[in-house]
């Protein structure tokens, strides 16, 4: 036997063991699962109302099927492209989740510095808990790379404030601004409303439990720098439900041409844009289109973006950069998107899932994964760079 079966060394790194027995986004979701309380890993996972547009999100990217070719060179596959006039390894970026040091201290930083090191861009959110000048620096750490930071921006009821969020953003290196439109109120979110989620946690007797259930994610937690909104100065505690109380139900297509004539980098809406949205939105001088429901947290029932692609492609046409997040869980689910027309896609709950089963080489894991995922897949389609996927993809995708 010794002759046959070769003995797997024994891995005395706990976290290193667990990530290397994930091997999927799936198997990320378990380990967090077994390792965060509940009310994070619902705030993570859960989403609006029923919870229908989530689900469906996942299932759109598989509701495609692939007509691979045969018999083509796939041996030098180049996985590299543009986005937004900068180059990526990967056709992925990293999306604004906030509040990510409640899920790990590595938080938005590890996040950061992640996407950073595997040349990826990352986008802080504006309800991060960590600031836009801290995240700065923990990507322009030595080793790392050069960074590509973009950032998300809600359009609070105080446009004084939303100013001087713009204004740090390009003072520290910011290159995309990434406007979310969607969130004009907050979306129902019934899992957040049970489990009465707060920002910093409070020790109710329900959070009392948690802590004996998980002692090393409070010790985690509550050894670390208080947890707060980091670009907000003065808030108090408030429910993540409560936050909606900051945005701006008033907001409308003056607030966009106005913060184009602001930023003088590239400009991104974020949203779930049809046709005529993205048309009006390029109008205005947006550089690109993010096709997103908010992973199903804002209105349920929405739309799955996957499903807004190609329309939304032939009405802004080839020039206009276009993104898809929302149910990407797969490399194939980037490869669909690209086929479809899209430019890149954007993670959110995917890497998120990573960084609490295990911090920042959590997040290491994840995109290692979906990056693997995705040559594989365009190499046995037959397909040998991100140009080539674009140009012939929709050749190579039919419905179940």
């Amino acid at each position: 036997m010794r002759k046959l079966v070769r003995m797997r060394p024994i891995e005395l790194d706990a976290a290193r063991r667990r990530l290397g027995a994930c091997h999927d986004v799936a198997d990320l979701r378990r380990a967090a699962k077994r390792r965060i309380p509940k009310p994070v890993f619902d705030y993570v996972d859960g989403a609006a109302d029923e919870e229908m547009a989530v689900a469906a999100n996942v299932a759109a990217f598989r509701a495609w099927r692939f007509l691979p070719r045969v018999l083509t060179d796939v041996s030098a596959a180049d996985t590299s492209t543009v986005i937004l006039g900068t180059t990526a390894a990967v056709p992925l970026a990293l999306g604004p989740i906030g509040y990510t040091r409640m899920m790990h201290p590595d938080g938005e930083s590890g996040a950061a510095r992640s996407a950073t090191r595997h040349g990826l861009p990352y986008t802080l959110s504006t309800m991060a808990a960590t600031g836009i000048e801290d995240v700065a620096a923990a990507a322009s750490a030595p080793g790392l790379g050069s960074p590509d930071l973009w950032f998300q921006l809600y359009i609070t009821k105080n446009r004084a404030l939303v100013h001087d969020l713009v204004d740090r953003a390009a003072g520290n290196g910011y290159r995309v601004l990434v406007v979310t439109v969607d969130t004009v109120v907050t979306g129902n979110r019934i899992r957040d409303k049970r489990n009465g989620l707060s920002i910093p946690p409070e020790l109710s007797l329900q959070t009392v439990l948690q802590v004996a259930t998980r002692p090393r994610y409070w010790y985690r937690l509550l050894s670390g720098p208080a947890l707060d909104y980091a670009n907000f100065a003065g808030i108090g505690p408030t429910t993540v439900m409560g936050t909606g109380e900051l945005f701006d139900p008033g907001i409308s297509w003056d607030d966009i041409a106005d913060l184009r004539s602001r930023w003088n980098g590239k400009l991104v809406i974020k949203g779930p844009l049809g046709a005529a949205d993205a048309r009006r939105a390029v109008d205005l001088g947006a550089d690109g289109i993010q096709l997103s429901n908010h992973g199903g947290r804002q209105l349920d029932r929405t739309v799955a973006s996957v499903d807004l692609i190609a329309p939304v492609r032939d009405a802004v046409g080839p020039s206009v950069a276009l993104l898809v997040d929302s149910g990407v869980r797969h490399g194939a689910d980037v490869v669909t998107a690209l086929a479809l027309g899209a430019d890149a896609a954007v993670l959110g709950r995917a890497y998120v899932y990573g960084l609490m089963a295990g911090g920042e080489r959590g997040v290491d894991r994840a995109i290692n994964v979906i990056s693997e995922q995705f040559r594989r897949t365009m190499q046995l389609l037959g397909v040998s760079s991100v140009a080539e996927l674009r140009k012939g993809g929709r050749e190579l995708l039919t419905r179940a």
